[in-house]
């Protein structure tokens, strides 16, 4: 369960260990930069904002669209409804995720900022703990055996609760500094019935952003066989 509240034209979801604390200038990276609490930025696509405030590091992540249309329409978006809106539908679905027991970081909390029939939107996430991208290790070493069957059995994991990832890749997996896997970034994920049809989808996905990368990156300690491995532990692990 999370916590909503309205603020003028503002809708704030919120974890409730979270929700007293809360302003609207948490949305807002000058803010943080302001107080010298930025600790870190993720570019890519957009800029992710990492900040420390009392006893937590966070991330702070605007909604950008992609494609075509973003070139148009940058981070705007029709407004339907709030449960229609991508923050409701992400914030609500890592909930969801926390309370099945998959690892995903903690939702601390989103805002939906309505004008008129456009939204915009903004989420923040707990830090996963000295993390390190798939795409990270890779550009440094090779990925031992049990690093890869912790991937694949972790991916599975969630296939069985029928977590569907949109844009399942090697930047989008985690490694703690425990050595656990994290999967992070749930924009238009859901939870579907398991099927093998969109569950190797999700997998051909994740296959095509190693070769993508290792066609992107000069130095790339990766090899077809080591897909190989992965999809057979994969497999092992999953129950449908």
């Amino acid at each position: 369960m999370f916590n909503q509240h309205v603020k003028n034209n503002h809708v704030i979801l919120s974890h409730p260990q979270y929700s007293s604390q809360i302003e609207l200038d948490w949305f807002n990276p000058d803010f943080w930069q302001q107080q010298q609490k930025i600790v870190g930025a993720k570019k890519g696509r957009a800029t992710a904002w990492f900040f420390k405030h009392a006893d937590i590091t966070a991330v702070l992540r605007h909604y950008w669209r992609g494609g075509l249309i973003g070139k148009l329409l940058s981070d705007q978006y029709l407004y339907r409804g709030l449960k229609h809106t991508r923050v409701y539908q992400e914030f609500s679905l890592m909930t969801q995720l926390i309370e099945l027991g998959l690892n995903v970081p903690k939702p601390i909390a989103a805002k939906v900022s309505r004008h008129g029939l456009i939204y915009r939107g903004d989420i923040i996430t707990e830090a996963v703990s000295g993390a390190k991208s798939v795409l990270d290790i890779l550009i440094e070493r090779a990925l031992s055996d049990i690093e890869i069957k912790k991937i694949a059995q972790t991916i599975a994991q969630f296939h069985n609760k029928g977590v569907y990832h949109a844009d399942l890749n090697i930047n989008n997996i985690l490694f703690d500094d425990s050595g656990n896997v994290f999967i992070i970034d749930f924009d238009r994920g859901e939870i579907k019935t398991p099927d093998k049809k969109w569950q190797q989808n999700n997998m051909l996905r994740l296959k095509r952003s190693f070769l993508k990368e290792q066609g992107r990156n000069s130095t790339f300690h990766w090899q077809i066989s080591d897909w190989q491995t992965l999809n057979n532990y994969y497999i092992q692990t999953l129950m449908c």
